[in-house]
């Protein structure tokens, strides 16, 4: 039970943030100062399952001892050099998460969108130097719900309102088609020959964790292959075991790697929420195609975020946490099916691992997923709504089945408030 909020100091901070911060989110009223596995800490003290995950950041569970240690070593030896200098962690790193998912080359960026725009410039390198495009020429198709980020050339692909009002005018050179449509996409392969490349989500996570037809990724890397289009597969939120697998668009462990991409971009859980890190990995005729001076970052690849990168995967790996993800993803769906059978309030569940959401039986303008969510905190549990009426469902990946047990008798007994 949530503590009373008679002298709570949450609100002087939420008022001193609202005073002083820019108004680009709109959280929910906790204000957080503490995490460790899959609980988080209010100013207050009261204790909540986080069911956000920072947007699967902290797969690897809050404060992870050996991503905190791995921190607290290498922050003492060296922070940042810039590119301007090799250090002795970046090669490591890169080595590493090239062995781990089958590439040659990786590009070692901060932020997930920072990963998505390198993605859409080595594609455009691609197209003019090795597929043969005329210069400026060169189309990326994306599909419709989609969401990559926010810069600028980003929400040029996205046909989100909220991320796109009063913000043009936008990129050129992107195409957009129906998510899980590929005829759709084959018809536009057919009709424009400047195509360089397709951004896909897996699943579609802002969109609501929207998944695909079991064949859609196959057969539009089939068609990729065809039409010598790059198939590039955005697994910022998917990636690092969420899904039930390391990653949720091809077997890492396959010799074959019949679906792997062309370009693979990473993010979020790369770091277990300590540090931005993000990756872009391809093979050499697409990664080579950038030479020196055209594209960096300061802080990309520094020291501190490779040494914790590095551990912070290798987690993942020793506790097997794509495994736990697959097999508590099973059970928490089949718990929310058996909620959704004693109210009308669910419309629908959809998932895939312990990437999940439930579907309110509201319109997307309606205020009852945020209500549900408030009732959520009070009973203990962290989740928010994303398009009105959908609220995402992913816990760190280190949850035990007791505790998604426990967690679906706090759903169930907020949801049965509205009933």
């Amino acid at each position: 039970m949530i503590n009373s909020p008679e002298l709570n100091i949450s609100n002087a901070l939420i008022e001193k943030e609202s005073k002083y911060g820019a108004h680009n989110y709109h959280p929910l009223p906790v204000v957080l100062e503490k995490g460790k596995g899959v609980f988080v800490w209010d100013v207050e003290g009261n204790q909540y399952f986080d069911f956000l995950s920072a947007y699967s950041a902290v797969n690897q569970g809050h404060c992870h001892p050996r991503i905190i240690n791995a921190l607290k070593l290498q922050v003492e030896r060296l922070t940042l050099t810039s590119r301007a200098f090799y250090n002795d962690k970046l090669g490591d790193f890169e080595e590493f998460i090239c062995n781990l998912f089958g590439f040659d080359k990786a590009l070692i960026m901060n932020s997930g969108v920072e990963a998505v725009e390198s993605a859409m410039k080595l594609c455009r390198k691609w197209a003019y130097q090795v597929k043969g495009i005329q210069p400026d020429q060169a189309k990326i198709v994306f599909a419709t719900g989609n969401f990559h980020g926010r810069t600028i050339s980003v929400i040029s692909a996205s046909d989100d309102e909220t991320a796109r009002k009063d913000f043009g005018p936008f990129v050129g050179g992107i195409s957009q088609v129906p998510y899980n449509d590929v005829d759709a996409f084959h018809t536009l392969l057919k009709e424009d020959r400047h195509i360089a490349g397709f951004i896909i989500e897996p699943i579609q996570g802002e969109a609501g964790i929207v998944v695909p037809d079991s064949d859609y990724l196959s057969r539009i890397r089939a068609l990729c292959k065809a039409f010598n289009v790059l198939f590039i597969v955005d697994e910022i939120q998917t990636g690092i075991a969420r899904t039930g697998s390391m990653v949720a668009s091809y077997d890492i462990n396959s010799a074959e790697k019949t679906d792997q991409p062309d370009i693979l971009i990473l993010g979020k859980a790369i770091s277990g929420g300590v540090i931005p890190v993000s990756a872009v990995l391809a093979n050499d005729e697409i990664m080579l195609t950038i030479k020196p001076g055209e594209h960096g970052s300061t802080y990309g690849g520094n020291p501190l975020a490779c040494a914790v990168a590095k551990e912070a995967l290798q987690v993942v790996v020793d506790e097997n946490l794509a495994y736990n993800a697959f097999t508590l993803g099973r059970i928490f769906r089949s718990g929310l099916k058996d909620i959704a059978k004693r109210t009308n309030l669910i419309r629908e569940v959809r998932g895939k691992g312990l990437l999940n959401a439930i579907v309110i039986n509201s319109t997307e303008n309606s205020d009852m997923a945020w209500n549900i969510c408030l009732k959520f905190k009070e009973n203990g549990l962290l989740a928010k709504p994303t398009h009105g009426n959908k609220i995402r469902l992913a816990p760190p990946l280190v949850i035990t089945e007791a505790q998604i047990n426990e967690c679906l008798l706090i759903i169930e007994k907020s949801l049965l408030n509205f009933a």
